[in-house]
């Protein structure tokens, strides 16, 4: 994978107040060209040996794989958990018009 590949970044919240923060951040400093933030969900996970259930916020974010590492330290800085879901998948194919879009839209 190449720097300018665009991927997509997952991302989980506490609450609709620090998505919010998350994706100004992220779209404020170029670090994605557009998150989604989609309503209150509810994660089932283990965490320190014991299975959690909790209210969550999932973004979803478009950036390329060259802001990735920028991408994670600025969210880590920023988030409430001690361990924050930051997971980036390649987006494999897409619309050109979109695409480029995307890569324009990351230029500071």
């Amino acid at each position: 994978m190449s720097g300018d590949d665009p991927i997509v970044v997952f991302l989980t919240a506490s609450s609709g107040e620090e998505a919010t923060r998350l994706a100004d951040l992220l779209i404020g400093a170029h670090l994605a060209a557009c998150v989604q933030i989609l309503p209150e969900m509810e994660s089932v996970y283990r965490w320190q040996g014991k299975i959690e259930r909790q209210s969550e916020i999932l973004l979803i974010a478009k950036t390329t794989a060259a802001k990735f590492a920028e991408l994670e330290r600025e969210v880590r800085a920023l988030h409430s958990y001690e361990t924050p879901e930051i997971v980036a998948v390649p987006i494999v194919a897409g619309s050109t018009p979109y695409l480029e879009w995307l890569a324009n839209s990351l230029n500071s």
